[in-house]
């Protein structure tokens, strides 16, 4: 059975799209910055400056802090408060707690802007732990290097853990450390075509506790 259930933020638990990408239009035409690449949701989910030079088409240092920080000023006040929960994830967390398991998040978003969604929606209680890339000090580079401090950080056995989240990218950051995994659609689900034969999958945010009895 497993017992501690790490989480993935945007395009699993809440649909953040819309206020994100409202944020990236209001950085890009503050600064009179062309975009490169159109604003859909599959630039949702990697980090902050990863998406920028994406959409900007530009290495330049300098305009991409310039980005940042015009993203950051609408992103952080007001945008990441905007973000909606998906139908039945509340109830969902509150069985998984009542249930015994511990629950983590570990998200590409920035820590700051993770902190006040989850003070905004009263998820405190259900989270042993938030974790972000910037949470660390040197930041870390990615979403699998992440994981592995979840778990060693925690003392955690990997066996006894799953990751759960919406992308290709979540599957392969589990993958890399040897924890099962668990890919849902009920987001952006982009990324569900390539999912890998051993990786559990959910189409259903009422269907995952059941699914997470099963392991």
């Amino acid at each position: 059975m497993k017992q501690h259930l790490i989480f993935d933020l945007d395009g699993t638990l809440i649909d953040s799209a819309p206020s994100i990408l409202h944020c990236f239009g209001l950085a890009f035409s503050t600064t009179n910055t062309p975009l490169a690449a159109p604003l859909t949701h599959d630039v949702i989910g990697p980090p902050l400056m990863e998406t920028l030079k994406r959409l900007s088409g530009s290495e330049d240092a300098i305009l991409l802090n310039t980005l940042a920080a015009a993203f950051k000023q609408h992103y952080d006040s007001t945008g990441c408060l905007q973000s909606v929960v998906f139908d039945g994830v509340p109830a969902m967390l509150q069985q998984l707690q009542a249930q015994g398991y511990q629950l983590y998040i570990a998200t590409n978003k920035r820590f700051y802007p993770t902190e006040r969604i989850m003070a905004h929606l009263g998820w405190q209680a259900f989270f042993t732990g938030v974790y972000a890339l910037d949470y660390f000090n040197p930041p870390l580079k990615s979403k699998a290097e992440m994981i592995g401090r979840v778990v060693a950080d925690n003392g955690l056995a990997v066996d006894d853990c799953l990751y759960i989240g919406d992308r290709l990218e979540d599957g392969m950051s589990a993958d890399a450390n040897q924890m099962d995994f668990a890919l849902v659609s009920w987001g952006y689900a982009g990324d569900v075509g390539m999912r890998k034969p051993h990786w559990h999958s959910c189409a259903k945010v009422q269907d995952l506790a059941g699914l997470i009895s099963t392991l």
